[in-house]
């Protein structure tokens, strides 16, 4: 089980695997920022995400 965080809005999500996770947390993030919108940036804000692998 793979656990995804979105640091600037809290979101957090998780998946059996690392494109799962992200997946669900895009998802989770999109329905929180349509409950809590944000306003319009000017400029491309581009987020990055980490995953930690433990085998």
């Amino acid at each position: 089980m793979y656990v995804a965080q979105c640091p600037e809005t809290g979101t957090v999500s998780q998946g059996y695997t690392i494109e799962e996770a992200v997946a669900n947390l895009k998802e989770a993030t999109e329905l929180y920022l349509e409950e809590l919108p944000v306003p319009e940036v000017a400029e491309l804000l581009m987020t990055v995400f980490e995953a930690r692998v433990h085998v």
